[in-house]
């Protein structure tokens, strides 16, 4: 067997390992940079490609998956396992509340979008928790301001939002048309358990429905 097929053999294994071992999503410039230190030699792309791809296809019948998400490459648990296994993870899998999906998915499809734009939507006020524990968890973030009386904030979601659900870019969101009616009348999102081998999340006592008012019962918090 000749050298280069030697280090074709070794390419992939490799590449399997890093991904494994980052615990995190690897860009695909960082992950080829990797390899070539690891190999000590270069590594074209198509090289790269070709076993990226035919690692992809063999964990087609496997517990876990390859994927491409906003921030690169990993190796996560496909959602029917994440749910089978739920009772190795402690403390216990996340729960997140109603109120919170539906602020997000309002978000997700609506941004930028400002707190009084979801609550009109929704029909009711938003928790200033939930915005809070969203961003806290790193899935949206003050984009600017709308240029009315008071400048509200406006919130649009991030890469690690994306990441944490599974999605490339916001094109990869499912069709409204094709999702489940989490949310009423005029956006529907039913999300997905989450993929990741680290699984992050709310608790019960995140749980923030019974705290909600309609709006004409709360004003809006600054």
């Amino acid at each position: 067997m000749s050298l280069m097929n030697d280090e074709a053999l070794t390419l992939k294994p490799l590449l399997e390992a890093a991904l494994l071992a980052a615990g995190r999503p690897l860009e695909e410039g960082e992950l080829i940079r990797l390899l070539e230190s690891g190999l000590a030699r270069p590594v074209a792309r198509e090289e790269f490609e070709a076993c990226l791809n035919a690692l992809i296809s063999e964990y087609e019948p496997r517990g876990l998956s390859l994927r491409r998400v906003a921030s690169g490459l990993r190796i996560e648990i496909r959602p029917a396992y994440v749910r089978a296994l739920h009772g190795l993870w402690d403390p216990k899998p996340a729960r997140y509340s109603r109120a919170l999906l539906e602020t997000l998915a309002i978000m997700a499809y609506r941004q930028p979008v400002t707190r009084g734009e979801i609550e009109h939507i929704r029909g009711v006020s938003v928790a200033t928790s939930i915005l809070k524990t969203l961003e806290e968890r790193g899935w949206i973030h003050i984009v600017g301001h709308r240029e009315v009386p008071g400048r509200p904030a406006l919130y649009a979601t991030t890469r690690q939002f994306l990441d944490y659900f599974g999605l490339k870019s916001l094109e990869d969101l499912p069709p409204l048309e094709q999702v489940g009616d989490l949310i009423p009348t005029e956006l529907r999102l039913d999300f997905c358990e989450p993929a990741p081998v680290g699984l992050i999340g709310m608790t019960e006592a995140d749980e923030l429905e019974a705290h909600e008012t309609t709006p004409e019962e709360t004003p809006e918090e600054s």
